[in-house]
């Protein structure tokens, strides 16, 4: 085992930025656990089995297809069409590859296993994001079949349009750790396939909107601060290295940005409202998050409070819009991850935000943004519609009032 050590004995930075990179994994994978809960608390208690039932599928499912497909898609070694579509590989087996800097340098300072297990943490999200906004009305079965084709197919595509060195990334796109790549792609994801499947029956009444009140506020609280937890990872992994100084100025932005998007949504909610909510605060929160990822790294501390603040205020009046216009999303997914993701790409585009000599041109990120979010939507639209017409992607109205728990699953969360 000497040799085995030896290979890190004069890279001791390596070592670290690998040892953090798996660090920042692992709180990104619990942002899966808080978005089970959120989604659960969000929800009525008879759709909760269903919804974890998919939390669990999507993590399991979406980091085997990023493994044998996705990953060697998004990073592609081999363009097929340059710049904007590659084929996917499995991720290689070899014991003694990327066990040093050959792997990236000191720029991407971590073993190519590392790069995987991190990565694929994000990729799973996409789908996540769409599960809430489809909550307690989905086929189980056409859930299943779409979340595999956006995660392991639609995600590595845009990706590679900026994190894999496409058409985006060569045009000066700017995405620090996701508002569009992920963000934004998931918003739109779920925006098309609730277009597709439509309300849940009684939301939309000729009297207006009847509210469908949610399960467990304390779940959902939980969920949303497991959330703010794993963005550390999210975001400060993002640095791709251990260095202290770019790793501590992200994770304060991504504080701060998040403190101003609860207390911005918290506010802007009990002057509309008339209440203080609970449930825009804790969204509020996840919006600034949102907000901040684009720009973690080039944003001022002032830029990074009004970018999360801005997110905390578009949510509230983002997800009273769409019920307006009667699009159904049980948790504000769309809004928090779709409104918020295109918020938090531009932001990194206005000079009065960033620090000197950061940010990108506006009108590249506006096309960063637009180019992953369509592409987002008319994927998902059109697999989504080819699903309803083969299988169908809605329970009956039976099922629907019973509960997903009990119809799809043949067991409710709580017996007591």
């Amino acid at each position: 085992m000497e040799g085995y050590y030896d290979r890190y004995e004069d890279s001791p930075f390596f070592a670290l930025s690998n040892l953090w990179i798996l660090l920042c994994a692992f709180l990104v994978f619990i942002m899966h656990l808080g978005f089970a809960s959120i989604e659960s608390g969000l929800c009525q208690r008879k759709n909760t089995v269903n919804i974890l039932f998919k939390n669990v599928f999507i993590i399991c499912s979406g980091l085997l297809l990023y493994a044998v497909w996705g990953f060697n898609a998004m990073y592609p070694s081999e363009w097929l069409a340059e710049g904007v579509f590659a084929k996917g590989s499995a991720i290689s087996g070899d014991a003694s590859a990327n066990s040093d800097l050959s792997y990236g340098g000191t720029g991407l300072c971590q073993t190519g296993w590392a790069d995987f297990i991190f990565q694929a943490m994000f990729a799973a999200t996409a789908a996540t994001i769409v599960s809430g906004a489809v909550a307690e009305r989905v086929k189980l079965t056409s859930f299943m079949v779409f979340a595999v084709l956006l995660v392991g197919f639609a995600y590595p595509i845009t990706g590679g349009w900026k994190w894999g060195g496409g058409w985006l990334d060569a045009k000066g796109f700017y995405d620090f750790a996701g508002s569009s790549v992920v963000h934004a792609f998931g918003g739109f994801a779920a925006l098309a396939c609730v277009i597709v499947l439509g309300p849940r029956r009684g939301k939309y009444t000729k009297d207006g909107v009847k509210p469908i009140l949610p399960s467990n506020m304390p779940l959902a609280s939980i969920g949303a601060f497991l959330l703010w937890f794993g963005w550390f990872g999210f975001n400060g992994g993002s640095v791709l290295s251990a260095d202290p100084g770019s790793i501590a100025y992200v994770i304060t932005t991504t504080a701060l940005g998040a403190a101003a998007g609860g207390l911005g949504a918290m506010l802007i909610s009990w002057v509309v409202l008339k209440k203080p909510d609970l449930s825009m605060s804790l969204n509020g929160i996840l919006a600034g998050l949102v907000g901040i990822t684009a720009g973690a790294d080039q944003l001022s501390l002032l830029g990074a409070v009004i970018a999360g603040g801005v997110g905390g205020i578009l949510v509230v009046f983002s997800v009273l819009f769409l019920d307006k216009v009667k699009i159904d999303d049980p948790v504000g997914a769309i809004s928090v991850h779709g409104t918020c993701g295109i918020w938090g790409t531009l932001a990194v585009g206005l000079p009065f935000l960033t620090l000197p000599d950061a940010g990108a041109p506006l009108g590249i990120q506006l096309l960063g943004t637009i180019s992953i979010g369509l592409f987002a939507f008319v994927f998902s639209f059109v697999v989504f519609f080819i699903l309803k017409m083969v299988m169908g992607v809605r329970v009956d109205e039976q099922e629907e009032a019973e509960g997903l728990d009990v119809a799809e699953h043949g067991s409710p969360a709580y017996t007591g």
